[in-house]
């Protein structure tokens, strides 16, 4: 008892360290921008709070239970021998948690609102939900067969490139930002451990070069297959007719939190029916296929509670602290007309909320335990905020002076094209499952509150056209910067090794 409450400290110490870059990000824009305090700021510093608390529960979750169940079922598929049932598992596990990712729900149900109903809602969450356990599947594929990551990447973002010269503008960046919005917080350490596993168990694969990559093709495929979806939807339609109105639009004044029971029981029941399907998936499988009871089942258990209870805490707590203030600062900032305040804004947005993301947390201790201290958890995940927050202000650059989407995101996936030629390989799978990782629970809301804001703000922009994507530069320039990172690593390693000698 006493190891774990210095075990959970270690955590909550960790997660406030983690929440600091947010703070002072929110405190400067508040009090030195806007100049003005806002009226709940008790209930801010309250969910600012229990946002730590939910973050070192999540961790501390992940590592007794979603961690060692994911490893161990790619063992044992492994050894079972079942192509056939491999990928089902790996299908069934991306469509199943993906069609309920609130992120994604978000976004289709925006995206209806603003198109008057053309895209529809649920056909649009089934498309990404499809894509994406395609990709894990395609990505289980791709370790069997032991090929290099990035003969599928690069033709997958070459592919990307081509569809969007025959899909609808009002498409585009809805396509790129569902490329970001698929991979949730409990999918990303489930899908990194089965990887994992499951590299680490076949002769001839290395977990560091081959485990990483599945997150990635979660991220490419919705671009592919909602740009078709686009292509088929608005095929013969006169897109010029429509109009958006203001008044469709969801407005970005975030209510302040209010307790009640009823609140409180029917997040926790959200967040339950979020995690659901991943743990039906899991024990079906476990049970029906694998036909092995799970070793250590208690502690597996206390993990997933304390991951349920940690998700619930989170998430209540981002309600309360930041989303009331970011969205708040958000929808200031384009009534202030200062383009220059809304880039400083995005770009530090974008880090500090990286820096706290859960999803991004278990990659990096994936990543560092794997590579056995090569990667530093701590660096990959600063260099990692650095290219979400410059991806998010060119975004708003692009966003400001009205540029179409796929002029800057085909030149950026140009450069991950280059770079990959140049990067170390073990750095190449975990860059890009970095773009996948850093749009999740804390990043999506408040980039797509900025980003719908901007483009109901500024005269001639398009809400449908235009408000979308800024969560496609978040994702796109991770990957830049973490290959960046190790392109720089590599030659002063090498350097190093040139003056011992």
């Amino acid at each position: 008892m006493k190891e774990s409450i210095k075990i959970f400290y270690h955590d909550l110490k960790n997660s406030f360290k983690d929440l600091l870059p947010i703070i002072l990000v929110v405190a400067f824009f508040q009090g030195f921008i806007i100049q003005a305090v806002p009226n709940n700021i008790l209930s801010i510093v309250i969910g600012l709070f229990i946002v730590a608390v939910g973050l070192a529960l999540f961790i501390r979750g992940l590592e007794l239970g979603i961690f060692p169940i994911g490893e161990n079922l790619a063992i044992d598929f492994a050894r079972k021998g079942s192509v056939f049932w491999l990928l089902l598992f790996a299908f069934t596990i991306g469509f199943s948690t993906t069609v309920a990712e609130p992120a994604l729900i978000a976004i289709a149900d925006k995206a209806s609102v603003i198109s008057h109903g053309l895209i529809d809602a649920f056909w649009l969450r089934m498309t990404v939900a499809f894509s994406v356990g395609f990709a894990i599947a395609l990505g289980v594929m791709r370790i069997l067969w032991g090929h290099p990551i990035h003969y599928y990447i690069v033709a997958g973002y070459i592919l990307v490139v081509v569809i969007t010269f025959f899909a609808p503008a009002q498409i585009i960046g809805l396509a790129y930002d569902s490329g970001g919005v698929t991979t949730s917080t409990v999918t990303v350490p489930l899908v990194a451990a089965l990887g994992i596993g499951l590299a680490s168990s076949i002769k001839g694969r290395n977990p560091a070069i081959d485990g990483f990559g599945l997150i990635a093709f979660a991220s490419l495929t919705p671009m592919i297959f909602v740009q078709i979806f686009g292509i088929i939807v608005y095929w013969g339609v006169d897109v010029g007719s429509m109009v958006v109105k203001s008044s469709t639009l969801v407005s970005l004044e975030a209510p302040v939190y209010t307790f009640s029971l009823m609140h409180i029981l029917l997040e926790l029941v959200g967040v339950i029916k979020d995690v659901a399907p991943i743990l039906v998936v899991i024990f079906f499988f476990q049970y029906a296929v694998i036909r092995k009871p799970i070793a250590h089942l208690h502690k597996i258990i206390t993990g997933i509670i304390l991951v349920l209870l940690g998700l619930y805490a989170f998430i209540v707590g981002l309600e309360m602290g930041l989303f009331p203030i970011g969205e708040t600062i958000a929808f200031q900032l384009t009534s202030m007309k200062n383009n220059l305040l809304i880039y400083l804004f995005g770009f530090l947005i974008g880090f500090s909320t990286t820096m706290a993301e859960p999803a991004l947390l278990a990659i990096a201790i994936k990543a560092e335990e794997i590579s056995e201290g090569m990667i530093q958890q701590n660096m990959l995940r600063i260099v990692v905020a650095f290219g979400v927050a410059i991806g998010i202000a060119l975004g708003a650059y692009r966003l400001v002076v009205g540029d179409p989407i796929h002029y800057y995101i085909v030149v950026g996936y140009l450069f991950v094209i280059v770079f990959t030629y140049f990067a170390p390989k073990y750095i190449i799978s975990i860059a890009y499952d970095s773009g996948g990782v850093t749009t999740s629970t804390v990043t999506v809301p408040l980039v797509a509150a900025l980003g719908l804001g901007l483009a109901e703000n500024i005269e001639g922009r398009n809400p449908l056209i235009d408000g979308f994507g800024l969560i496609a530069f978040a994702s796109l320039f991770p990957m830049l910067t973490v290959m960046g990172y190790g392109i720089y690593a590599e030659y002063k390693r090498k350097q190093l090794n040139r003056s011992v000698a």
